[in-house]
């Protein structure tokens, strides 16, 4: 049913699409029949209507791109810190603030499943949950090394450093998917009293949870949520998504090959370089966009690498049918 609901949403705007289409057709052969003022004001209407129309089909050529069976599921986006030390932890902090930003901008939810801090400053590592339709579908264009060049703010000496960070996206599993079965006795349970802010009762108590598949030894923990057994559930959804993204791997060969293998977060692998010294600009490498304004991607606004890297995508695939 959700499915259906989904292709009837995109029929309909399609439907309408045509309909202003066909106005605005009928619109310029009145303009081509009228003279003066009224000529002057029905070409300021066919101008205003035709760039509405522009903007809409822009963001239907995106939607186009999002036909893969798990693009329409929510997202979890894990950050790991890589070769930089603190500048590196400091980096996932810094890209946290990015798509948190970002997902605020597209209206998704954006949830902080866990989060383990760095030795000085920043973050280690951290996953979040970004629910909404499409998520996944964007957001798996951020899969992989993301690369920082800026003067750093923990050298006395002002000198630049380049810091390295790896991004992991996986649809978010959910009950219609690929089957995930997990066994009791496959997963290990362990809890313990959460760290950082969460209140009295998170702190007195043991409410955080770390969840451990003995067959995989994946290890996911949660500690965001003030009660143990919601802390456990977020943890279960979690280890569902990182099963899913197996089964998907082995499933679907064309999409691990668009995925790419996994690869450390370091010289030589990165997608996107960031430069804020000597010059400030965001260059996605696969893409080869670019801007100088490097304000603005690190508050979200990443839309245009994004949609650069879907409309590639349809290319690639295009050409391996």
């Amino acid at each position: 049913m959700k499915r259906v609901a989904r292709l009837e949403r995109q029929v309909e705007t399609w439907r309408s699409l045509e309909q202003r289409s066909a106005d605005l057709a009928d619109l310029v052969e009145l303009a081509d029949e009228t003279e003066g003022e009224d000529h002057d004001a029905l070409e300021r209407d066919i101008e205003e209507e035709l760039g509405g129309l522009e903007a809409q089909f822009a963001e239907l050529e995106v939607a186009l791109t999002l036909g893969g069976p798990y693009d329409d599921h929510s997202a979890v986006l894990a950050i790991h810190a890589g070769a930089g030390g603190t500048e590196a932890q400091d980096w996932v902090e810094m890209l946290l603030r990015m798509y948190l930003r970002w997902a605020e901008r597209h209206e998704y939810g954006a949830q902080v499943v866990s989060i383990s801090s760095g030795d000085e400053a920043g973050i280690k590592s951290v996953s979040i949950r970004v629910g909404g339709e499409d998520a996944y579908g964007l957001l798996r264009s951020e899969r992989g090394v993301h690369r920082l060049v800026r003067i750093s703010p923990f050298d006395a000496s002002n000198s630049r450093h380049t810091s390295f960070a790896l991004v992991e996206v996986m649809p978010e599993a959910q009950d219609d998917d690929i089957e995930i079965e997990i066994r009791p006795e496959e997963l290990r349970v362990d809890t313990y009293r959460a760290s950082g802010h969460g209140g009295q009762n998170v702190q007195k108590n043991d409410t955080a949870v770390r969840l451990t598949h003995l067959p995989t030894g994946i290890v996911v923990t949660c500690q965001n949520e003030r009660s143990q057994l919601r802390n456990r559930e977020a943890a279960m959804q979690v280890l569902r998504s990182r099963l899913l993204e197996i089964e998907l791997e082995k499933r679907e060969a064309e999409l691990a090959r668009i995925k790419g293998e996994h690869v450390q977060p370091g010289w030589g692998n990165q997608i996107r370089s960031y430069v804020l010294h000597p010059y400030r600009m965001a260059k996605d490498l696969r893409t080869n966009v670019e801007t100088s304004d490097t304000n603005a991607v690190l508050d979200g606004e990443i839309d245009e690498f994004i949609h650069a890297w879907l409309r590639e995508q349809v290319g690639v695939e295009e050409v391996a049918g």
